[in-house]
């Protein structure tokens, strides 16, 4: 398996669902250029643990903006599923889902499972030069942890080394 870290992630151009799912808009990772990015991969709509994740980064969108974040959800359900499930049970989100039906994205950053055609739970940090500067992968029945991303980017904004446990304030080695 080749690493994806400190790479420059792969570009796409892809349209997406944005807020209460009535605007369809195409989007880039060229759009984002300057900005840091968190690429969120969840398995499909309509399941409970991708419900619970996109409402817990939604909820503190606000968060990671305030660190100059944005955040791109992204699956291989079509736009259509992505607007029925906003304006369902899931609820107005603050960020973009992107509808990844080639599958060309999920391939591209590694976290295909081919022959079930979903992405694993894959969460990727990337930097205002494109540049891939963390990645995780959980399994499916795994949610993220949206203040350890939040601590995540906050060290890699830092710009020193940090150590086991590092918050926010605490020195850099």
């Amino acid at each position: 398996m080749d690493r994806i870290v400190e790479k420059i992630a792969p570009a796409f151009k892809v349209q997406a669902v944005l807020g209460d799912g009535k605007e369809i808009k195409k989007i880039s990772l060229e759009d984002y250029k300057g900005s840091w990015i968190i690429m969120l991969f969840y398995t499909l709509d309509f399941t409970k643990v991708c419900h619970t994740e996109l409402r817990g980064f939604s909820d503190r969108y606000k968060e990671f903006q305030n660190l100059g974040a944005d955040i791109l959800a992204i699956s291989c359900d079509s736009l259509y599923s992505h607007k029925t499930w906003i304006r369902g049970k899931l609820g107005e989100i603050n960020f973009p889902i992107v509808s990844d039906y080639t599958k060309e994205i999920t391939k591209n950053f590694g976290v295909l499972i081919e022959e079930e055609g979903i992405p694993l739970r894959g969460l990727f940090i990337i930097d205002p030069e494109g540049k891939i500067k963390y990645s995780v992968i959980h399994d499916l029945d795994i949610g993220r942890n949206v203040d350890e991303i939040l601590r995540v980017l906050q060290a890699l904004k830092s710009g020193g080394m940090c150590p086991l446990n590092w918050r926010q304030g605490d020195e850099n080695l």
